[in-house]
């Protein structure tokens, strides 16, 4: 049955970041490498050129040796531990990944043997990835642990930027200065003026606590760099120093609102979902999404109209996630019986109160039998006979 086919094409839309996020990691564990034998090569070919072209006794000569094996040692202890503790969980992860979207593209039926275990493992890699976006991580590895699905989601990644949210949340940027810089060649091809807030930040803190002269010094140091790019945010900083937290003077005021730091949180939490290709809304979400846009009728956001049976007129669940979608686009209405949730058909015709309100017939039916043959509107309260009740028919 074409309702059993497995849309391969729509399915692995929402499984991208499974396969980027490894990805992305062993590529940045690469370029450290590289950048690593770079550096260590270019100091060998120094030493090698300076020991051949000065005469040096054999003392002399030996101890360059030695330095030049000692750096050479160096680096492949480097080499080794990045290899160790970064390329082969990641490696693994990877392997772990693509077998996992392998077996998806196996299946041509939902019906196949196999296909509801896998559903049940990208089910569980959903639930691991909102826990981690909801600050529940020991929920998160919990489940991911009794699984055995923890090379399938990134704990890891999620537990580092709660680290620095939670830093930034205390009114600490150390630790996301410290994340600035250990990712700062991805971070200047983003363009992102992250740094720059975080040290703006920082010294807006000096001036709240009235120390001037670091404060002075803290700008010396650090927004020299930033002059050309963020000039007016300098300039306008500046006036920190003459203006204190109790300043009157809305423009500096501002400055010090301590909603600044909850929005250094979002801003890093963007940048670094940017940094590690990982979707901004839980992969949960983005998927009930598809099922919410494809239910949710304009008569959902009608108080009056609401149906217990459908999802998006659940003010308190699935509704809330509705809001944020757009409307589903029916060729051909479907009638659907407030009293019973049935839909009304043929074989379920509607039936119409003296008032206009309108039942399916077998919701009708079973009200009035327990009701010796009364039927009540539970829109408008109106209470009448069964046999006063006309069909209506759905051309």
């Amino acid at each position: 049955m074409d309702v059993c086919k497995v849309n391969h094409e729509a399915a692995l839309m929402l499984e991208q970041p499974l396969i980027k996020v490894p990805y992305e990691q062993f590529r940045r564990n690469f370029k450290a490498s590289q950048k690593a034998i770079e550096r260590d090569y270019q100091a060998l070919q120094k030493e090698s050129a300076d020991a051949s072209k000065n005469k040096r006794s054999s003392d002399q000569a030996l101890k360059a040796l030695d330095g030049m094996i000692n750096r050479v040692e160096g680096l492949k202890r480097k080499l080794e531990d990045i290899q160790k503790n970064d390329n082969i969980p990641v490696q693994a992860s990877m392997r772990r990944r693509l077998d996992h979207i392998s077996t998806f593209e196996s299946f041509t039926s939902t019906e196949q043997p196999g296909f509801a275990a896998w559903a049940d493992t990208r089910l569980d890699r959903w639930l691991v990835d909102w826990s981690l976006r909801n600050g529940k991580e020991d929920t998160a590895k919990t489940i991911a642990s009794s699984r055995g699905i923890e090379d399938l989601v990134e704990i890891n990644s999620f537990s580092s930027i709660r680290r620095v949210e939670a830093a930034l949340r205390g009114h600490s940027c150390t630790e996301a200065l410290a994340w600035c810089s250990q990712n700062k060649v991805a971070l200047a091809k983003t363009k992102t003026t992250l740094e720059f807030d975080l040290r703006l930040q920082e010294f807006i803190e000096l001036a709240r606590s009235r120390k001037t002269s670091e404060a002075m010094a803290y700008s010396r140091k650090h927004f020299t760099s930033y002059l050309e790019s963020h000039a007016k945010e300098v300039t306008h900083c500046m006036g920190l120093l003459a203006c204190g937290p109790d300043t009157p003077l809305a423009r500096y005021k501002r400055l010090y609102d301590p909603s600044r730091w909850e929005t250094l949180v979002n801003s890093f939490r963007t940048v670094a979902f940017n940094l590690y290709s990982l979707p901004t809304e839980p992969l949960l979400h983005l998927a009930l999404y598809a099922g919410l846009a494809s239910l949710k009728l304009p008569a959902c956001s009608d108080g009056d109209c609401t149906n217990i049976d459908c999802p998006t007129c659940d003010s308190k669940g699935l509704g809330q996630l509705a809001k944020s979608v757009p409307m589903s686009h029916h060729v051909n209405s479907t009638i659907v019986c407030r009293i019973s949730g049935d839909i009304m058909d043929e074989n379920n015709p509607p039936m119409a109160f003296p008032n206009g309100f309108v039942y399916s017939t077998n919701g009708l039916k079973e009200m009035a039998s327990r009701n010796d043959g009364q039927v009540t509107c539970p829109r408008s309260g109106f209470s009448c006979d069964f046999k006063m009740l006309r069909k209506v028919y759905i051309t």
